[in-house]
């Protein structure tokens, strides 16, 4: 066949680079290409069959863009070029100027044609498991777009994480403090971060929770002990309780769904307490949604830190650090009929006689009050006796002759609140437990007659409630708190108060009295009653409502279990409305060395995939260490996943290793001495035992 020629000009400026040096670029260039390549210098000359003289000019075209674009272009850079051309019809000169991260000089990228498709697959998945061997840049890539996704704010944490147990080791038996015991199995990814994130930057950000570097183990231990009570629609129910499909109240007040629950053995309990008060237990890996002073003035997206990060750091000066989600609604219970009007039950609760010896009665200065009364109670007529003392007559039709029991009587005998007196007063159940707009209008009637509105100079206005029953402060709080709004208590001894005064003699206090200090959010009016109302709508309304978390304390060890749920924000409401969650929103998290996990370790680390987020897992299947001959989760990953949408598996070979040539000739040899063993030990009939 006739010998072709092509001759062709190399651009000044790319004409050292492309050589390399001592030439070692050309060499290697002759070395793989068939056709003759001969350089002087300026021009390229190239000699030989047709196909062989366009191939080399493809090649010389793609190695001259590169060069000309001011990338280093060496001898590995001249045998990928053939390598993806040889194999297929994608740029050499675009998969390898593809820019991921730079840092002081040095730019990551992909160095081969899957390790592109895996970049892309990246972008395009939300889930990616990056399988090959050893030196194919799966953690190092993942890790780039990880620290890149963090730059770019499409995510606020970075978590990292593999398999702590390798080989059969147990953590127990190794030397040293409990991190130094980790620190070896982690310390590939230390050293991926430390190439892409300026090091003195990285204790910081860890610090303050924006990347997170932990064993596997650690991400299944977000959890609170299983007698904690969580909230449901229809009330508390202790967490241990809860099984997948069953409804919890996230933060916006409505139900969502339970989408896994992990029991976790028993753990390490912390007790977490806010500001006001409230309180609830949980382990020292469980998750909180908080923000600083700073995050607000800055206005910094909330961050998600674990317990045992916030321990020893919760006072910034004299200031409380870290500020608690509220919830942005009211909670949303089922509507129920009751047997009393909810604002009617507030006022008799508040400035009602409910003994049930005389007819019930009520005490008002407020004739508004008393107006409102009778409007609410259809068949009573609210009669002044003298005074601030009313009476509640039932209202007798023309012609009865029986004496019927007076329909209040009726209704509190019903709530059973007859008999009840000021220190034993409650709100019945089933008023605690409804819409909202029956929990709001019990509130104002509370609040219209034993509490006001208390402005203060250049602030919003707070409400102050003053009750001598201990379980009626404590129905008030959960009523407040169901509202979005936080409540205060103080408790003024009845021991040593100066006596009250009544017609003219003195009274001793019987019953401690306890003051709760009330702000409800923007929207929730606490008050009807017109002079109370005016007051505090002039002092600006309640503001905005906050907790801060107070303390942290150790509380024992209890059985555990976590669960996750369907929220976009992935909060739920335990004890005291507190709003906490354990799955990872708007974080890049990476596992790597995943061919060490178990199916369940795998399920369960999928599993806490939270919004916004998204998950890279990188593994090798050829160098598993589990123990006992367990199963490989990623082995069997792809068989229980395939056909799910938004999630890719991408294959890398020995074709794409970019460490030492050598290492992609040992996986080859290996792969080869693999295949001769398995076709060894395969018998008769072609049946063949599984490998792990």
């Amino acid at each position: 066949m006739a010998q072709a020629q092509s001759r062709f000009p190399i651009p000044d400026a790319a004409a050292l680079s492309l050589l390399g040096s001592r030439d070692e670029n050309l060499r290697v260039a002759e070395e793989l290409l068939a056709a003759d390549v001969h350089v002087r210098g300026n021009e390229v000359t190239l000699t030989g069959l047709p196909a062989d003289v366009a191939f080399a000019e493809r090649v010389f075209t793609e190695l001259v863009q590169l060069a000309g674009g001011g990338q280093q272009v060496g001898p590995d850079t001249v045998r990928r070029t053939v390598g993806m051309l040889s194999t297929g019809d994608a740029s050499p000169a675009e998969v390898l100027s593809l820019n991921i991260v730079s840092r002081r000089g040095k730019t990551i990228r992909p160095k081969t044609l899957n390790q592109k498709r895996y970049v892309d697959a990246i972008d395009k998945h939300t889930i990616v498991f990056g399988i090959g061997p050893a030196g194919t840049g799966k953690t190092y890539l993942a890790m780039a777009k990880a620290v890149q996704a963090l730059q770019a704010k499409q995510v606020s944490r970075i978590v990292l994480t593999r398999p702590a147990v390798e080989a059969g080791e147990r953590l127990g038996y190794l030397p040293g403090t409990l991190n130094e015991k980790i620190d070896p199995y982690l310390r590939p990814l230390y050293d991926a971060l430390h190439d892409m994130v300026e090091p003195e930057s990285i204790p910081r950000l860890m610090q303050a929770g924006t990347i997170e570097i932990a064993p596997l183990a650690y991400m299944r231990g977000r959890a609170q002990p299983t007698t904690t009570p969580v909230l449901t629609p229809d009330g508390w129910r202790p967490i241990g309780d809860l099984r997948i499909g069953d409804l919890v109240i996230g933060s916006r007040g409505e139900p969502t769904l339970v989408l896994g629950v992990y029991p976790q053995g028993e753990k390490d309990i912390y007790r977490v307490t806010a500001s006001d008060g409230s309180s609830t237990l949980c382990c020292g890996e469980h998750l909180w949604t908080v923000r600083t002073a700073s995050d607000k003035r800055r206005d910094k997206p909330w961050r998600v830190l674990e317990t045992k990060e916030m321990i020893g750091r919760l006072r910034a000066a004299h200031a409380r650090r870290y500020e608690l989600p509220m919830l942005t609604a009211p909670v949303c219970h089922p509507e129920q009929e009751v047997p009393l009007d909810p604002y009617a039950l507030g006022l008799l609760l508040g400035d009602g006689c409910l003994t049930g010896a005389t007819t019930p009665g009520f005490s008002t200065e407020d004739p508004e009050l008393a107006f409102a009364l009778e409007a609410a109670l259809p068949g009573v007529r609210v009669r002044n006796k003298g005074g601030v003392d009313y009476v509640l007559n039932r209202v007798r039709q023309p012609g009865e002759v029986i004496t019927l029991e007076n329909p209040v009587t009726e209704a509190l005998r019903a709530l059973e609140l007859i008999g009840t007196r000021s220190h034993s007063k409650f709100v019945p159940e089933q008023y605690l437990q409804n819409s909202a707009e029956v929990r709001l209008a019990v509130l104002q009637g509370l609040l219209d007659s034993d509490g006001g509105p208390v402005a203060q100079r250049g602030r919003t206005c707070r409400i102050q409630y003053t009750t001598t029953s201990a379980r009626l402060k404590d129905d008030v709080i959960r009523l407040v708190q169901s509202l979005g709004g936080v409540a205060y208590v103080r408790r003024r001894a009845a021991l040593g108060r100066t006596p009250g005064r009544a017609k003219g003699r003195e009274v001793a206090y019987r019953h401690d009295a306890y003051i709760v200090e009330i702000r409800l959010p923007d929207g929730i009016l606490p008050f009807r009653l017109t002079r109370k109302r005016q007051r505090y709508q002039e002092a600006g309304g309640g503001g905005r409502p906050m907790r801060f978390i107070e303390s942290i304390e150790p509380a024992g060890r209890a059985e555990a279990v976590c669960i996750q749920v369907a929220a976009a924000d992935s909060l739920y409401v335990t004890e005291d409305y507190l709003l906490t969650h354990n799955t990872l929103n708007d974080a890049f998290i990476i596992l790597d060395e995943a061919q060490n996990t178990t199916p369940e370790q795998m399920k369960m680390f999928l599993t806490r995939l939270g919004f916004g987020a998204k998950i890279v897992v990188t593994g090798d299947i050829t160098q598993i260490d589990l123990p006992n001959g367990q199963r490989s989760g990623l082995r069997v990953v792809r068989d229980i996943l395939e056909g799910v949408e938004d999630l890719h598996f991408s294959e890398l070979t020995s074709q794409d290793v970019v460490r030492h040539r050598l290492v992609g000739d040992i996986v080859d040899a290996y792969e080869k001495w693999q295949a001769v063993q398995d076709s060894q030990d395969q018998p008769a009939g072609g049946w063949k035992g599984n490998r792990r």
